[in-house]
């Protein structure tokens, strides 16, 4: 159990997050640059929690940001936006939050909690909803088990806070949230939902914090002793690796505040043998062979072969030499409840679920 995240902590949790991420959730690089800013100011570090250990009536808050990763890396940032949002629900509800909750473990979006924590002077719990990435904001176990989307926040970098006190869905605070990021300029911070500590306990993925960190450790183990990392970080997740090869085709545009697309993967033995990858901000479906061989919400994530750097879908680009590892989802994602939100017709593919053994808590 971690007790705390501080400098030398964060680029293995940097590269674990950005191997969660399956493409998405952000760039763990300035998240990192970002959070070591603010660990150095004072010599700090950011206190974790387990779940179990927050009060049940205590007030937490799911946070992260959204909009298309291609705009939020070109997009100067302020570095407040978050915390602006939470002040704005605490000065809205008249209670303070006892602690902040990473809203999806994948990407740069397990890093940006951390600095919201820092900033708001709280602990991070180690936890998420996701245990990945996930293009939208209601395809999280929080909301999928029962917590309420609203009241919910959005903030930019100029200073603009929205609160929405009443939405009537989860699936409805999506669209609304997604129209108001894009007038926003393709990229905000976001506080949501609000739950108590019960509420957290029962809809949480646990550790997943802890999961990254420990992710990004065998890679850097394997970088110090000149090993391939993708086989190592399969095994430690009981997963597998897909594919190697050489990416020789991508096809990506920003679309209503998303980055879709597909790329193809040509293997080194033989050209002809070829791996399609579907992805919106996150992979969702990889195919040979016009197979469907793997798809959410089990993780489809791409690391270089030299060092097993997580490649995010707006890094993607011709010649690079990639491994492709499927990564069985944590287990409250495969429940039939969870998979009318997160499996793959939730993304409007005619395809059956067909998981990976195990799970990867």
């Amino acid at each position: 159990m971690m007790r705390q995240v501080a400098l030398d902590d964060t680029l293995a949790i940097a590269i674990g997050a950005g191997i969660l991420g399956t493409g998405g959730g952000g760039s763990t690089y300035l998240n990192r640059l970002r959070l070591n800013n603010e660990l150095r100011q004072g010599e700090r570090s950011v206190p974790v929690i387990r779940a179990d250990d927050v009060p049940d009536d205590a007030l937490v808050c799911a946070v992260g940001g959204m909009g298309a990763p291609t705009v939020s890396n070109e997009k100067l940032q302020e570095g407040q936006e978050i915390k602006r949002a939470v002040r704005a629900l605490e000065e809205h509800l008249r209670q303070k939050v006892y602690a902040i909750v990473i809203g999806e473990i994948g990407g740069g979006n397990a890093l940006g909690p951390m600095i919201t924590a820092l900033q708001c002077g709280t602990p991070v719990v180690d936890g998420d909803g996701m245990g990945r990435a996930f293009p939208e904001l209601d395809m999280d176990t929080f909301m999928i088990y029962g917590a309420a989307p609203a009241p919910f926040a959005l903030a930019d970098a100029h200073g603009n806070v929205v609160i929405f006190e009443r939405i009537g869905s989860a699936k409805q605070a999506e669209a609304f949230a997604r129209s108001l990021t894009i007038e926003m300029g393709g990229s905000a911070g976001l506080v949501m939902p609000l739950m108590t500590g019960a509420e957290l306990k029962a809809t949480v993925i646990r550790h997943t914090l802890s999961l990254a960190k420990r992710i990004g450790e065998a890679v850097l183990d394997c970088r110090a002793r000149s090993i391939e990392p993708s086989a190592t970080v399969a095994e430690l997740c009981n997963g597998v690796v897909l594919f190697s090869g050489k990416i020789i085709d991508v096809d990506r545009r920003t679309v209503q505040g998303f980055a879709r697309g597909k790329l193809v993967i040509s293997a080194f033995d033989d050209f002809n043998r070829k791996l399609e990858i579907d992805f919106q901000n996150e992979n969702l479906v990889a195919r040979s062979a016009g197979q469907v061989i793997c798809t959410v919400p089990d993780l489809i994530t791409l690391v270089t072969l030299e060092d097993g750097e997580p490649i995010g879908t707006e890094s993607l680009r011709y010649g690079l030499r990639v491994a492709v590892l499927g990564l069985p989802a944590p287990k409250e994602l495969k429940t039939p409840e969870a998979l009318t939100v997160v499996g793959p017709r939730a993304f409007g593919y005619d395809v059956d679920f067909r998981p990976l053994p195990g799970d990867l808590l």
